[in-house]
């Protein structure tokens, strides 16, 4: 296995004229028509120098196609010794904390340094193999830069049982889950929920946005606290929120869509920063560390697969969240429901 890029380059014949680009380079490399897809999308093709990012592009006799084809990849994770702050651990499944800046599972971009390298360093052989190789026993993921608390699975009976009480996301079931959100701005009453399907952003397809005759996605939030600006005036607020789905970034995109974008999202409330300067020194000092969307995983609860008893777990906000928060109460904090009195309903 080679761990350098290969270059492909040839011009396109006589015959060639008016070919598709991917039917093309089936006949040039040795790869699957979608693999040589995605090299396309992904930027990975030239045409005469310039970049070419559509797979059905029709090519001209004479032009110069080159290909950067990437190394192979290792077909399953490799086990990484990473700390894990592990909240509960037994024989079905194990819970933890997790931290900024961790992928759940590889992916394009993220093939290593992942949850799931930890885990397998940490569980061996134990994790439940029905999310394939590269997602052993995931059943349920957060955001890269979303902290708190999640579970994974360590048998296929455990595996299939968490995943039937996601898939009702608590409507019937006993799942429990809150997430903690600081948000720019008040909201207009004290509870509300958002009710807007979401789909893959039309410009963008990394991102998320409320589109017409998407998938349907249903947000419950609560106004837990309210913030003052360094002038006296509402500035922002922390809010729980509860799903009634499990889209890709839901909370953020739901949030940013009623004009309360997460303090820190510089993807779906890159307009908002302006408003930092708002903020309090101390404030501002907190949240440009932050470098992260605002937003913690704080409560799960679910019935144990193998039990039947119901569990639950919180995870304390980290310390960046944890400093913005207090910063944020200093000049003035309007609170309606302790963060502590999430766990008693």
């Amino acid at each position: 296995m080679t761990d350098r890029v290969r270059h492909l380059s040839f011009h396109a014949t006589d015959a060639e004229q008016g070919e598709r680009l991917d039917r093309l380079l089936t006949q040039h490399a040795d790869l699957s028509r979608s693999r040589l897809k995605a090299l396309i999308l992904a930027g990975a093709v030239a045409i005469d120098g310039a970049t070419v990012r559509d797979p059905s592009r029709c090519v001209n006799r004479g032009e110069a196609v080159t290909v950067a084809i990437p190394p192979a990849e290792p077909a399953e994770p490799a086990p990484e010794d990473i700390p894990l702050a592990i909240l509960y651990e037994d024989d079905a499944l194990i819970v933890i904390d997790k931290p900024k800046g961790l992928v759940v599972h590889p992916a394009a971009g993220n093939r290593t340094g992942t949850l799931v390298n930890a885990l397998i360093a940490h569980c061996g052989a134990s994790l439940s193999g029905i999310g394939g190789v590269k997602r052993p026993g995931i059943v349920h993921r957060l955001d890269k830069d979303t902290t708190g608390v999640m579970v994974v699975a360590k048998t296929d009976r455990a595996h299939r049982r968490l995943s039937a009480q996601f898939a009702d996301h608590g409507r019937t079931g006993p799942l429990q889950r809150a997430y903690l959100a600081f948000v720019w701005g008040v909201p207009d009453r004290p509870q509300g929920t958002i009710d807007a399907p979401l789909d893959r952003h039309p410009k963008a397809r990394d991102k998320r946005a409320v589109r017409a005759g998407g998938r349907a996605a249903i947000t419950h939030w609560q106004l837990l606290e309210t913030y003052q600006g360094r002038d006296g005036k509402p500035v922002a607020s922390l809010l729980v929120c509860q799903l009634e789905t499990g889209r890709t970034h839901q909370i953020r995109v739901h949030l940013a869509h009623i004009g309360h974008p997460l303090l820190g999202d510089d993807t779906y409330g890159p307009g908002f920063r302006t408003k930092a300067a708002l903020l309090a020194p101390e404030t501002r000092q907190a949240f440009e560390a932050l470098g992260r969307q605002a937003l913690h995983a704080h409560i799960l609860g679910f019935e144990h697969p193998e039990t039947g008893a119901q569990v639950n777990f919180k995870s304390g906000l980290p310390d960046d969240l944890k400093r913005l928060r207090q910063s944020l109460a200093k000049p003035a904090t309007e609170r309606r429901r302790s963060v502590s009195d999430l766990t008693k309903t």
